[in-house]
């Protein structure tokens, strides 16, 4: 079994910083994408940003410009620091990561982490 274990959210004052810490750890696997999905009450999960094995990274517009997504690959760990936070910014995050385990393609997500940005 692969899991993810999220750190990192809590509250922080609008204009600030936050850094999400996601590690993936158990069975063998291969790390094809990791990243970060956001989620209101009552709607789906979209995209914030992630970053391939390669290093490659995509990220949503409204985040553009004021997120980083390193990954560390010797901890099998994703980050996601967020700058300049708005209070639209308030969400569930949770961490995803699509790794090849046993020759095929398997999705995981991470139990979520709460961002909350004061005004």
């Amino acid at each position: 079994q692969v899991q993810l274990g999220e750190s990192g959210g809590g509250l922080v004052q609008a204009g600030g910083s936050l850094r999400l810490s996601c590690a993936a750890s158990g069975s063998t696997f291969s790390m094809c994408v990791m990243g970060w999905y956001r989620q209101a009450p009552g709607g789906q999960r979209e995209l914030v940003a992630d970053i391939t094995s390669g290093g490659s990274t995509n990220d949503a517009d409204t985040v553009n410009g004021r997120i980083t997504i390193p990954k560390d690959n010797a901890k099998n760990t994703v980050y996601l620091q967020m700058n300049s936070l708005k209070p639209e910014d308030a969400d569930v995050y949770y961490c995803n990561m699509i790794a090849q385990v046993i020759a095929t393609n398997q999705r995981y997500w991470g139990q979520g982490t709460q961002v909350t940005v004061s005004s």
